[in-house]
């Protein structure tokens, strides 16, 4: 009886929230021009960008406050919160970020249900005994901060470990170090990355962020990389490479200079990265200096060395690539010899060295999977036959110096498996770290590959995922999912999160655009700076598609994607709002214009262009969607997302992009923003969290469709 009254207590809550939340007035404009070149812009809502301003704070909560009376009134919503969460917690052990030490020791994080973030544990070996090594929910119990472990570093002797944990999902990285055993050192290196062991193994080298200030625009540049000792304090750090480094080298303010320490060439390297998938590499020579091995003109996105050779792979007149290699006493690319030669319909993903030889894992149409093997010694690889078809293979090692090869097979429908392949008897042994389940209610689903036409004629995959009895007469619920930028695939990936939409007899489609890596390096060119309009041309192409085969209608599709998958939601929706029912772009960047005043904005030019270059400029303003937006347009109903402690899109972006929407809007369909003031660029968040957004983005959706078991549950007031 208790039980039910708290209920009822909880219901009459929610109703009176929902009927007193008012829907807030619009922001007022306050008009300022930016010239660049010869073209002068009009930002009416450029005074947002002040996120210290508390008039804009008030704004942002009045408006979260707002959407989420509205979200939380949706009928079904929490029903599909329960189903989400039901899947998920099905399995009884979900593993994840799982290092093995040379020592064989597996160290890993893993959540059982019931928990809201992963903890780590170890064991020895796949078969050894399972120990809890830390929580994290028991690190700096501050009130209000949510820590997550974000990087696990083993050192070579595998007796130490550098653990990387961050708050709130700020990305301001604390971290730790432990024992074998599991004893905490007294230190904790404050705003410390990508952590390199060095042979002694009591140290190690470490780039520093400049600043915990999420606003500071010199937060990335210029990044020193440190080293550091074992048992002392940061503050006794002494730089190994700063910013009077970057000259001589030419290095740019916003690369980042990784040196990793390789102990199969007992060398330190000099990886100098951005955003930029082919970065610089430097070897380190007796006198200390660094010595160029690989430009980015060699095209090289990874780097392996067994036996006194390096391995590369490469798209250098390779856009499918290829995989060469050079010795290690002469590693420069101009010397390297072919390997394996580049495929005319599948792209070399990853690859991975073993005592017994070279795997590599390829795709074809961006849906489908293969794995070949190079046995040391021989110059043709062989075609592995994987245990069940897949549309993604993932492939991992313990190193070159061990035999053991593991590959993760996963497809739209199907879950994540783990095999250890041994190539001696050429087999695979099923070797699961999180444990085996069933979903019963997902086989009745198909996952369908075709090729549509494009706005230039270009043919472009996509993914199709729906219930298998599914009528063509466009009356079913649809949602476009796709993010197009870096050159990053969206291969096929099960998800219970995301099947979840499936469930209330939806269409899932993914579309795979310009501006990712399916079909090679071609592709993703052909999706950034001024090619980015490719990107969701792509998504509007597939938007017609549907509708035109009887998939679905324009009051009944919806589009979403984060990030810089902002860019393909937001000018998808501003050049075709009529397409749509629905739109979601989640902590997107929908002001690339101005992406060069915040901390990310510099490092991330290689990708999209600056706007101190004219025709860059020109790029960066047609993907600009908040630029884009046209008064007295009758746009879908949105729901805009932002994380003030996002360090990547920064929330006034998002922010700028709602408000202008809200004043433009000339139809009924709900503009709402919503803005998580404990969270960032999403992920690195609790399972709450998680389940919380995708039901609000999902709920949303179908309510805009029209979807009977999604409505408002008390009428809301303006």
């Amino acid at each position: 009886m208790k039980k039910m009254i708290c209920a009822m207590l909880f219901l009459v809550a929610t109703i009176v929230a929902a009927q007193q939340t008012v829907k807030p007035e619009l922001l007022p404009q306050k008009n300022v021009t930016n010239t660049y070149f010869d073209v002068t812009l009009n930002d009416p809502y450029q005074y947002l960008e002040d996120l210290n301003d508390d008039k804009v704070i008030t704004w942002m909560k009045a408006n979260t406050n707002y959407s989420e009376a509205v979200l939380n009134n949706i009928s079904g919503k929490q029903d599909l919160f329960n189903k989400m969460k039901e899947l998920l917690e099905r399995r009884s052990v979900s593993i994840s970020y799982l290092e093995i030490a040379d020592d064989n020791t597996y160290y890993y994080l893993k959540r059982i249900p019931g928990e809201e973030i992963s903890k780590m544990y170890k064991r020895k070996g796949y078969a050894g005994k399972e120990v809890l090594f830390f929580d994290p929910t028991q690190y700096n119990k501050t009130e209000g901060q949510t820590y997550v472990i974000s990087s696990i570093t083993p050192n070579i002797k595998g007796d130490k470990i550098a653990v990387s944990v961050a708050a709130n999902g700020s990305e301001n990285p604390d971290v730790l170090i432990f024992k074998a055993n599991g004893e905490q050192y007294g230190e904790v290196l404050e705003l410390a990355e990508a952590v390199s062991w060095l042979p002694s193994g009591n140290e190690f080298c470490y780039i520093k962020l400049n600043s915990a200030d999420l606003k500071d625009v010199n937060r990335q540049l210029y990044l020193s990389n440190y080293i550091h000792s074992v048992g002392t304090k940061q503050s006794e750090d002494k730089a190994y490479f700063s910013k009077a480094n970057f000259a001589p080298l030419g290095m740019m303010a916003s690369e980042y200079p990784y040196i990793m320490y390789s102990k199969e060439a007992q060398k330190k390297f000099l990886m100098v990265e951005s955003v930029d998938k082919n970065g610089r590499i430097f070897i380190e020579n007796s006198q200390k200096d660094w010595d160029p091995i690989i430009s980015r003109n060699d095209n090289v996105v990874n780097m392996k060395i067994k036996d006194g050779e390096v391995y590369y792979l490469t798209y250098n007149d390779a856009p499918n690539y290829k995989i060469v290699k050079s010795s290690l006493s002469s590693p420069q690319f101009s010397k390297a010899k072919l390997v394996i030669k580049e495929s005319p319909d599948e792209i070399i993903t990853g690859f991975e060295l073993t005592k017994d030889g070279l795997y590599y894992a390829t795709v074809k149409n961006g849906v489908e999977a293969n794995v070949y093997f190079l046995e040391k010694g021989t110059t043709t690889a062989k075609q592995l036959n994987l245990p069940f078809t897949a549309g993604r293979a993932d492939i991992g090692s313990r190193g070159p110096e061990f035999g053991e090869i593991w590959i993760n097979i996963s497809g739209w429908t199907s879950p994540d498996k783990r095999y250890l392949y041994t190539a001696k008897s050429d087999t695979f042994t099923y070797q699961p770290m999180s444990t085996p389940v069933e979903y019963p209610e997902l086989e009745d689903l198909v996952a369908k590959e075709v090729m549509i036409k494009s706005h230039d004629g270009v043919m472009v995959p996509v993914s199709i995922v729906h219930k298998k009895d599914l009528k063509l007469d466009g009356t079913n619920p649809a949602v476009i999912y796709s993010y197009g930028s870096y050159g990053i695939s969206t291969e096929p990936f099960f998800s219970p999160i995301t099947l979840a939409y499936t469930l209330y007899d939806g269409i899932l489609v993914v579309p795979h655009v310009r501006g990712g890596g399916e079909l090679g390096d071609a592709w993703h060119k052909a999706g950034q700076k001024l090619n980015k309009p490719n990107t969701w041309k792509d998504g509007i192409a597939t938007a017609e598609y549907l509708i035109h085969e009887g998939y679905t209608s324009a009051d009944k599709l919806s589009i979403f994607g984060g990030s810089a998958g902002g860019i393909f939601v937001g000018r998808a929706v501003t050049e075709r709002p009529d397409l749509f029912a629905a739109a979601a772009p989640m902590v997107g960047c929908m002001n690339p214009v101005r992406m060069e005043e915040t901390p990310n904005g510099p490092v991330n030019t290689p990708e999209f262009g600056t706007v101190k270059d004219p025709e860059e400029f020109k790029g960066l303003l047609e993907m600009d969607s908040y630029l884009h937006l046209k008064d007295g347009t009758d746009y879908p109903a949105m729901l805009i997302t932002a994380g003030m402690n996002d360090p990547r899109v920064i929330a006034w972006q998002p922010a700028k992009f709602a408000a202008k929407m809200q004043h433009d809007h000339a139809g009924d369909s709900p503009i709402l923003f919503y803005t998580n003031f404990e969270g960032g660029h999403g992920g690195r968040t609790t399972l709450t969290q998680r389940l919380n957004d995708f039901s609000n983005i999902f709920s949303f959706f179908y309510w805009q469709s029209g979807h009977p078991d999604f409505a408002m549950k008390e009428p809301l007031k303006d």
